[in-house]
């Protein structure tokens, strides 16, 4: 851990990502603080916050490589392109912003058997809120008649989308979310999706890994671009 950058608190401000360890991948920083203005810095740097209790350290990372998603090359299996045109589903953009953040924690929480389990801590909830109600943080939300049963949350900054977490408690509807949001993202003229680390899941539906310079070259290119700031709304009747 020696080399490992210490945060004030107070400004926001990070070092470049090159300076992050190897071991473990991607830990840049320790300290700072957790609120809109600290999320916000990090994104357009290519940082993200992640660690598993609040009585802890802030700990933030930038992996090398970085895992990403083009919305155009998302691969839809025939079963999942089944339950998108018969699954009962519908799909919303912002229309239950804290239940998902909330029950993507749960879902951590279960497969990790204690609060520990999982990175959403209660300060992260209140964070990713507080940016979701200045129109930085956006979630897709799945659902069977009235009941929240999919989705994901992230953060949008220019045109990329930062994506944070999925949850899902009906067959594929974390996929759906993901596939609809890939639409949207197409509709909007959204280059890439930020998947931050690979896994399994990620890499079956297309998600892909970039070197680390390639993927922040790509984070100065946005740092241009217009922010769709405020509530979003999905621009399709359809889920095909």
């Amino acid at each position: 851990m020696s080399g490992l950058n210490l945060l004030a608190r107070g400004k926001p401000g990070f070092p470049p990502a090159e300076r992050a360890l190897k071991e473990p991948n991607g830990l840049l920083a320790v300290g700072g603080e957790l609120n809109p203005d600290w999320l916000i810095t990090a994104y357009r740097h290519g940082v993200f916050p992640w660690f598993e209790d609040d009585r802890g350290p802030l700990l933030w990372w930038s992996p090398d490589p970085r895992a990403v998603l083009y919305p155009d090359a998302i691969k839809t299996s025939r079963s999942l392109a089944k339950r998108l045109r018969n699954g009962g589903f519908r799909v919303t953009l912002d229309g239950a912003f804290r239940s998902v953040i909330e029950r993507c924690a749960e879902s951590r929480m279960q497969a990790g058997g204690s609060e520990t389990g999982t990175w959403i801590t209660r300060k992260m909830i209140e964070a990713y809120t507080e940016l979701h109600e200045i129109g930085l943080a956006h979630s897709v939300d799945v659902w069977q008649e009235d009941e929240l049963v999919g989705g994901l949350y992230g953060v949008s900054l220019g045109r990329m989308f930062f994506g944070e977490s999925m949850f899902s408690r009906e067959k594929d509807a974390s996929k759906v979310a993901l596939s609809c949001l890939c639409r949207q993202m197409r509709q909007w003229d959204y280059p890439l999706i930020d998947c931050q680390v690979s896994n399994p899941h990620l890499a079956s539906l297309g998600a892909i890994e970039l070197p680390r310079s390639e993927f922040i070259a790509k984070i100065e290119w946005n740092a241009d671009q217009p922010t769709r700031q405020g509530t979003w709304s999905m621009e399709f009747d359809t889920l095909l």
